[in-house]
């Protein structure tokens, strides 16, 4: 794996879909090991997470973050997986302050939530990277995620990868257990509209994407898994390119869309 410290990172939102992904290798997780291998070892890693979402902004500023094993109902295996990637305090400072005049709380409790290290265990397996994760403001309306990625786009030229783990639609009482492949028209409706908005560039309908209707309702009815794509189409630009992995739904409700903005090419 190189060592791209020195160049400009991409932004990268996962389609996290089900924390029993750990403890696979399909599709899904292929495509996450091919993206850490791509990319390279970054400086860093911001991440943000649908698992995070709280009444105000914080970010983990430990040294030694532990693991979350925020899930019910999964092997016993899981619960004895542990990501030991080391914090990064002196990030954190550095987070709180760009984010000004926003309070962001250096938060010493939390820790990597399955929504990060279920995902991270694939992209850096070494777990030899430094991460942080930023919370998500449950009080704040989408424009504030979108503003808070455009504020955290600058650590990108400093070899920071700033990472997005959701879903575009996520609908636990709507999924359909016994049918993985496939979705739900709404849902793919839904998800369609969403990535032509990022194709063309359309932040707007991105940001209010309750203005589609029922689509938008169904597949987004709450929005904690949507956000963080706000923070990774905020630290876009206009040169960004961007590339769609498992652009598929399963289970009906679980689009497991994966968005790559921005090179990962090798310098």
């Amino acid at each position: 794996m190189s060592d791209v410290k020195s160049r400009r990172m991409p932004v990268v939102f996962f389609g996290h879909g089900s924390p029993g992904n750990v403890m696979e290798e399909n599709r899904i997780t292929a495509t996450w090991r091919d993206l850490g291998k791509e990319i390279g070892k970054p400086r860093g890693i911001i991440c943000i997470s649908a698992h995070w979402f709280i009444g105000g902004t914080g970010v983990t500023a430990m040294e030694r973050p532990r693991t979350i094993h925020d899930f019910g109902g999964f092997p016993k295996i899981m619960y004895e997986m542990h990501y030991d990637a080391p914090g990064d305090p002196a990030l954190a400072a550095r987070i709180a302050e760009r984010l000004k005049p926003i309070d962001v709380a250096l938060d010493q409790s939390w820790g990597f939530d399955h929504g990060a290290w279920c995902v991270l265990t694939k992209v850096y397996p070494e777990a030899d990277v430094p991460v942080v994760q930023l919370s998500i403001d449950a009080r704040k309306p989408p424009r504030f995620h979108y503003e808070l990625g455009r504020m955290l786009a600058p650590f990108r030229d400093e070899g920071i990868l700033l990472v997005g783990s959701g879903n575009i639609v996520h609908n636990l009482p709507e999924m359909n257990w016994r049918s993985q492949s496939g979705g739900y028209q709404w849902a793919q409706r839904f998800g369609d509209y969403i990535r032509k908005a990022i194709v063309e560039d359309e932040p707007d309908n991105i940001i209010d994407y309750a203005g589609f209707g029922r689509d938008a309702a169904l597949s987004v009815p709450t929005p904690e898994h949507y956000l963080p794509l706000l923070y990774v189409m905020g630290a876009r630009d206009a040169a960004d390119n961007i590339r769609f992995e498992n652009e598929f739904v399963e289970y009906g409700s679980l689009d497991m869309t994966t968005i790559v903005v921005g090179s990962t090419s090798r310098q």
